[in-house]
């Protein structure tokens, strides 16, 4: 599978977590409704690590790898907190545009901070993004 279907696919099934959510969502707390799906996602994930024999190379993940998996453990919660909340009180067609934004601020935070390359067009595309967000979350 080459890395454009599985974004694909990664797009497709956030994009189904969304309408999901937001159906799901209705009566619940939206810090429990994330618990529950920490929780599912948490067995599934360990039960694809366990299928696939790779929890025996646990140890041999370096100090440095195993922090900033880690902070990105915290930060996904956050970020999962955040967005559940605001799937609870926006409609989901204007809060996901607005989440979406992370594919803006993670240009912008890898040229800082992995010193990647930010092309004319790679510009160009983030702030036509970025425009379409801010277009759709305030529309009627």
């Amino acid at each position: 599978m080459t890395w454009y279907v599985a974004a694909f696919l990664s797009a497709l099934f956030a994009a189904l977590t969304a309408i999901l959510a937001k159906i799901g969502i209705k009566n619940v707390d939206s810090n429990l409704a994330t618990a529950i799906r920490t929780t599912v996602i948490l067995v599934f994930t360990w039960g694809i690590v366990l299928f696939q024999n790779t929890a025996s190379t646990i140890p041999q993940i370096n100090r440095n790898s195993l922090i900033f998996l880690i902070l990105s453990g915290i930060a996904t919660g956050l970020s999962w907190l955040f967005y559940f909340y605001a799937l609870k009180i926006g409609d989901a067609s204007k809060v996901v545009p607005i989440d979406k934004l992370s594919l803006v601020l993670t240009i912008i935070l890898a040229a800082i901070i992995l010193k990647e390359k930010i092309t004319l067009q790679i510009a160009f595309g983030a702030v036509v993004m970025t425009i379409g967000a801010i277009v759709i979350a305030v529309a009627k």
